[in-house]
């Protein structure tokens, strides 16, 4: 629209004019500083306008930190979670393969008691009923394993092979029904039979007069008669001991030594020394179970 009244310049002469006069205020700034004061009183005097201005910005970069921190908080903790699992799992595997280490140390420990050739199984089957209480190792007559062949623990005697395949083995527990084992109390050397109840936890000693000279806690050790087993290896702890009127012999029960439901690895013994030698080990039937009385 065309002004009624065309008073001063013209727009391109007041643009001349401004440039020229912005020019010369900056020349005049730059070499005079004629305007610093009026620049920092500008500047206190804007200040909150410039940070009203900025505030927008400050939030959405403040939401986008947040929003990042969250997500890369979140990813974190999942990572977290799936190394601590990590963590706990092979950390069960070695309280396991901790536990395995120091039974088969035990183990190692007992044959250098032995002091004869010895040979790790591990069980395979456990068969522990009052009529038949064997265990399946995985040993066989591959092995060397024999007949007869004595089994040990990390703690005592456990039992001897009755049958080998080439592979795996059975070994009659001393606590089946069906097996007798020639002992000696270890604190006085008094002899006797300890055979099996059919609980895992019993042992009978045989024909023990009622004056024989036996104590609850008594250890029970192998005499050696017999060549089965090697001699002087834990057996059994007496538990009871009972005199009843009518009977000529003392009842007499022990708890065995060996774990014998806890158990995961056996040691087979090469141990038939000085007595084998002598000829004093006698055997009966095919079950190979040591059934000599000692004298």
């Amino acid at each position: 629209m065309k002004p009624l009244f065309n008073r001063g310049p013209s727009a391109g002469v007041r643009l001349v004019l401004a440039l020229v006069l912005a020019f010369a205020l900056i020349i005049a700034d730059l070499h005079y500083r004629q305007f610093d004061a009026l620049r920092s009183g500008l500047a206190v005097t804007v200040y909150p306008l410039q940070v009203l201005a900025s505030l927008p910005t400050r939030f959405a970069q403040d939401l986008e930190s947040q929003m990042a921190s969250k997500v890369e908080l979140r990813a974190e903790n999942e990572r977290l979670h799936r190394e601590n699992l990590t963590l706990r799992a092979r950390l069960q595997r070695f309280a396991s393969l901790e536990s395995e280490n120091e039974r088969l140390r035990n183990l190692l420990g007992s044959a250098f008691k032995v002091g004869e050739r010895v040979l790790i199984a591990e069980l395979l089957q456990v068969d522990l009923d009052p009529y038949r209480q064997q265990v399946l190792i995985d040993k066989g007559a591959l092995s060397g394993v024999f007949v007869g062949q004595p089994v040990l623990d990390a703690n005592a005697v456990m039992g001897q092979v009755v049958r080998t395949n080439p592979l795996t083995s059975t070994v009659l527990l001393i606590t089946d029904a069906r097996h007798s084992l020639p002992v000696k109390i270890n604190r006085n050397g008094l002899r006797s039979i300890a055979t099996g109840s059919g609980l895992v936890d019993q042992l009978n000693l045989l024909h023990l007069p009622k004056k024989a000279d036996v104590r609850v806690g008594d250890l029970l050790v192998t005499s050696g008669l017999g060549g089965t087993y090697p001699p002087g290896y834990p057996v059994a702890r007496v538990t009871e001991v009972r005199i009843e009127p009518g009977k000529r012999f003392a009842t007499v029960t022990a708890e065995p030594t060996a774990r014998l439901d806890r158990s995961h690895e056996v040691l087979l013994v090469w141990s038939l020394p000085k007595l084998m030698e002598s000829g004093v080990m006698t055997e009966t039937g095919g079950t190979g179970i040591t059934s000599t009385l000692e004298p």
